[in-house]
């Protein structure tokens, strides 16, 4: 018998094996990587694949590109943008695209009008482009995104961080938006950047906070004049600015309680924002990235009060007590220690932050001792969020990098426009990069933008869209989370805000426990997928699962019986799942 006859037949005996076992009890004992390949005859898809597989525009149907407006003026909105965003807008279960462009303002117009851009998911991994139908093309010089339902009708809104003035877009219900920004009233004036969705009065209404960035003036010149060579102006250049808080009125308005509740009262240059419940006391509390000024930690005091806390708890300075350019942020309790723990992105030769929670409200940064600060030293993070990729139970770091200077490869050495992208693992006691046996993509360089998660294809493994500036979006198909099993969990608040933002889930499956969190926001100008996707390794069953409501509802749920490898809904107060 000749070696390939062999071959063919041990392949043909191990599908026969497989197929057998799966009808048995024994079935849920196979990891799911190996179901895929029992057709195929093949190794799990682990030893076969990179961690992410880049689906190109002619597969996906996502050929619109983002236009950056470079001009000889290198005004500074250029080479921010752009945003991207995961949405289920129609609510089938599928996630949608929003992507983020430039447009006319006052110091740009398009040779040809720009558009924003509404991808609808067709089941089948790919999109058909739907934003004429549906309405949400934009108005002005776009950059960010942020998805809730402020209305609590079911279906998602959009609001578009833009500048001059950012846009609300109320979901219809029927496939199209409508722009309600001057009856609502959310507007803010100049320039706006990232802005997340969350309830900080605990009144189950979701509010909105806006990161405003700096106080733009088109007519500033930085570069070299005995040359005559421009570049773009550091943000020291220009004036701070106060953020903005808008509160839900719960009648389709809001009011903009910046000065009351104490967040105006601190200037800034606002990139990130992320809302937690950072010191655990039942009120969302904000983290906020500042360019060239201390990182904001706004601390809830409830009665509608913030307190800024962001030097005092560690996360203001650098250990160096300098401000730093702090652009992307998070949270996520990396580390299983019951306290939310918060990263954030800087430009190159300022090193990005891991901040370990000590105790209530006091961080300190252990980037350095996991090797992150180290190999970030070179580059400029934008994009970045927390999520578990291989569903191994620990949250992961991933990051899409870009420097905001064109010509900063003139200016320092070893550091460039365009750089590439990074993937932390977490081993469970620390991070290791693993961007290289990760994929091609994680060797191209790219002006990295914002950077949205999400699992478009519904197979558990959760995928990653990145933005990117004067270019065409990546998406990245995420075929590591298959190796182990998983839970989708799609959390509905009815006396608690409907989307949830304020949720813990802790969940048990065998000798693994693990704690999650639904934050707001996250990110640099990116919205996520909502659902919460609990990932438990080689568990083959999971015990129970508990869903502590944020306030107003603030009740806990406990739930067994739960199935593997699958989404699931939980309605608060209904006691079950569906």
């Amino acid at each position: 018998m000749s070696a390939a006859g062999g071959k063919g037949r041990d392949a043909v005996s191990r599908r026969r094996f497989l197929r057998t076992l799966a009808s048995t009890g024994l079935g849920s004992m196979i990891p799911p990587a190996l179901f895929l390949q029992i057709d195929a005859g093949k190794p799990p898809a682990a030893s076969v694949l990179p961690a992410f597989e880049e689906i190109p525009p002619s597969r996906s149907g996502i050929t619109w590109a983002h236009v950056a407006g470079f001009s000889p003026n290198m005004y500074e909105p250029e080479t921010m943008g752009a945003g991207c965003a995961f949405l289920d807008y129609d609510n089938d279960g599928w996630m949608d695209i929003y992507l983020v462009n430039s447009g006319q303002c006052d110091f740009y117009t398009p040779k040809q009008p720009l558009r924003n851009a509404l991808y609808h998911n067709n089941r089948d991994g790919t999109f058909t482009d739907v934003t004429e139908k549906a309405g949400v093309t934009g108005n002005a010089y776009g950059m960010g995104v942020a998805v809730g339902d402020y209305d609590a009708d079911g279906f998602p809104d959009l609001y578009v961080t833009q500048y001059p003035r950012s846009i609300l877009y109320h979901n219809n219900g029927d496939g199209t938006f409508t722009d309600v920004t001057a009856k609502a009233g959310v507007a803010a004036p100049g320039w706006s950047m990232s802005a997340a969705w969350f309830d900080y009065d605990n009144d189950g209404r979701l509010d909105l906070f806006v990161c405003q960035y700096l106080k733009l003036d088109t007519t500033t010149w930085c570069g070299d004049k005995l040359i005559g060579e421009r570049w773009y102006c550091r943000p020291t250049v220009y004036n701070s600015t106060p953020s903005w808080l808008f509160h839900n009125n719960g009648d389709g308005t809001f009011t903009d309680v910046s000065k009351e509740s104490g967040i105006a009262q601190s200037l800034g240059k606002a990139l990130g924002v992320v809302a937690a419940d950072i010191n655990n006391d039942g009120w969302m509390d904000l983290f906020v990235g500042n360019d060239t000024e201390p990182n904001f930690l706004w601390t809830n005091r409830g009665k509608g009060r913030f307190e800024e806390t962001g030097a005092l708890a560690g996360v203001g300075f650098s250990a160096f007590g300098r401000p730093r350019s702090g652009m992307a942020v998070d949270a996520s309790d990396y580390d299983q220690d019951g306290k939310i723990d918060l990263f954030l992105t800087t430009v190159d030769h300022e090193m990005f932050s891991l901040y370990h929670q000590e105790r209530d409200d006091i961080f300190s940064d252990v980037a350095p001792r996991f090797g992150i600060a180290s190999q970030t030293f070179n580059l400029s993070g934008m994009g970045m969020k927390f999520f578990d990729y291989d569903n191994d139970g620990n949250p992961d770091i991933i990051l899409s990098n870009g420097h905001p200077e064109l010509n900063v490869a003139k200016m320092v050495s070893g550091v460039t426009y365009e750089e590439p992208m990074l993937l932390f693992r977490n081993t469970g006691s620390g991070f290791e990069n693993v961007s290289k046996q990760s994929g091609p993509v994680f060797s191209k360089l790219i002006a990295g933008r914002g950077l949205a998660v999400g699992d478009f294809d519904n197979d558990g493994s959760v995928d990653v869209l990145v933005a990117v500036g004067d270019s065409t979006p990546i998406l990245l198909r995420n075929t590591a989370g298959r190796q182990n099993h998983w839970l989708g969990v799609r959390l509905i608040g009815r006396k608690s805000n409907i989307d949830a933002v304020g949720a813990k889930i802790t969940y048990r499956s065998g000798n693994l426990q693990r704690t999650c969190y639904k934050f707001g926001g996250g990110g640099y100008l990116a919205a996520h997928d909502p659902r919460l996707v609990l990932g438990l390794g080689q568990q083959t069953k999971m015990d129970w699962i508990e869903v502590k409501w944020p306030q107003p509802g603030g009740t806990t749920e406990r739930f067994t019986n739960l199935p593997l490898d699958r989404y699931i809904t939980i309605v608060e107060g209904e006691g079950k799942w569906k």
